[in-house]
């Protein structure tokens, strides 16, 4: 049987999903730098990844709504152009409030572009073809956030910490033209169907009335908030309380993206054969035994080469936990696409957002992080047991 999508689809439309991972990690080891040329604490620095993470919220609450009534294309359009302008603007900012106003922008451009993404699959294709196609997007999109840390890295070895905004604003013009030709161009749905006459309330009240998708907006946003809870203490935990060096860290940090790239293959395979339902419940209690597991390391004080399998363990288990999630609330909207995969997103990064600036909040321990980290997956097995129910009604 024939491919219902070209190949070049997922490539580029994982390469614009990339826009959210490439913005948080990308700039990690350049935040001493930054604290330094801007007189702050780093703890300054990183209050600008809770609030590009909460400005992604909004961005997707905007955007996908607005797609459905303009079409994709503007959307997409206007979301790169916000986000590279407010790339410059972080790399000439001379303060850290002017840094922070500008990251906000920048969050709430790629937001517009980030929302899409799901759209623009459930425009083109259904059931398990869109659950390969996410699994697919994701397999390609994987390798971002563990390859920039190095990529900043790379970049301050040669530059400075502006450099990388500048990268990111170049990054994000190159991404116009691929998402014309192999995007956009050949979508054979764009927004402003039928539901264009409809106003933002309704729209939102129309996908809340889908009682049965509601449960895998909260898995969204707390399986994902297990991963930010680590992405918001990682240097802490590895380079503070296990007391490695930056390259050490870039390696550990990395570990977490090869499982997911595992886990990732795996989904393809277990969806020639199991539902996307019960493959997504089967990696939830993944990210669950990885809690366990982390909460007894910490305990029994263990060192980081037995840490470190328990939270590629936990991390990795997203590979399999995204596609299926998304393939799985998005098959409930045929109309409202847009709106839908607002909700989603605004879910996700909103919800994670709030939890990891919580987070900072806590005593800047070990047994902190993990039990926040627990917490949020404990959640997600309570939605599994009471209302999901795979291994006994593995419909849709």
């Amino acid at each position: 049987m024939s491919r219902p999508y070209p190949v070049t689809l997922p490539v580029v439309l994982a390469l614009a999903m990339a826009l959210g991972p490439l913005s948080v990690d990308a700039y990690l080891p350049a935040f001493p730098r930054m604290a330094e040329a801007l007189g702050v604490e780093i703890s300054e620095i990183a209050r600008s990844l809770s609030i590009y993470v909460f400005g992604l919220a909004v961005g997707q609450l905007v955007g996908g709504p607005l797609s459905d009534a303009i079409g994709r294309a503007r959307v997409m359009y206007l979301g790169l152009a916000i986000f590279m302008v407010a790339c410059l603007g972080v790399s000439s900012s001379e303060s850290v409030s002017a840094l922070l106003g500008w990251r906000a922008l920048q969050a709430f451009g790629g937001g517009c572009v980030a929302v899409l993404v799901p759209a623009l699959v459930r425009d083109r294709v259904h059931g398990v073809d869109a659950a390969k196609l996410f699994s697919m997007i994701g397999l390609i999109m994987v390798v971002a956030p563990g390859v920039a840390p190095s990529i900043g890295s790379a970049i301050l070895a040669v530059g400075s910490w502006h450099t990388i905004f500048q990268f990111l604003s170049v990054y994000a013009v190159c991404l116009a033209p691929l998402t014309y030709f192999f995007v956009l161009r050949q979508s054979p749905r764009n927004g402003g169907g039928a539901a264009s006459t409809e106003s933002l309330w309704q729209r939102y009240k129309a996908v809340f009335a889908i009682t049965p998708a509601l449960p895998f907006l909260f898995l969204q946003a707390f399986a994902f908030s297990v991963m930010m809870l680590f992405i918001t203490h990682a240097s802490f935990i590895y380079q503070e309380h296990f007391g490695h060096s930056e390259s050490v860290f870039a390696l550990m940090f990395g570990a977490n993206i090869v499982m997911m790239l595992v886990a990732n293959l795996t989904n393809r395979v277990l969806l020639n054969r199991f539902s996307s339902r019960q493959i997504l419940c089967g990696f939830l209690v993944l990210q669950f035994v990885g809690c366990l597991l982390l909460a007894v390391m910490t305990a029994i004080e263990a060192p980081v080469w037995l840490f470190l399998p328990a939270m590629m363990l936990t991390v990795g288990a997203q590979g399999g936990v995204v596609p299926n999630n998304q393939a799985c609330f998005m098959e409930y909207f045929d109309r409202h696409g847009g709106t839908a995969a607002s909700l989603l997103g605004a879910a996700q990064f909103g919800i994670a957002g709030a939890l990891s600036a919580l987070s900072t909040l806590l005593p800047e321990t070990l047994s902190s992080v993990i039990a926040a980290m627990f917490a949020c997956s404990l959640v997600c097995m309570v939605i599994v047991m009471a209302v999901l129910k795979p291994f006994f009604n593995p419909a849709r």
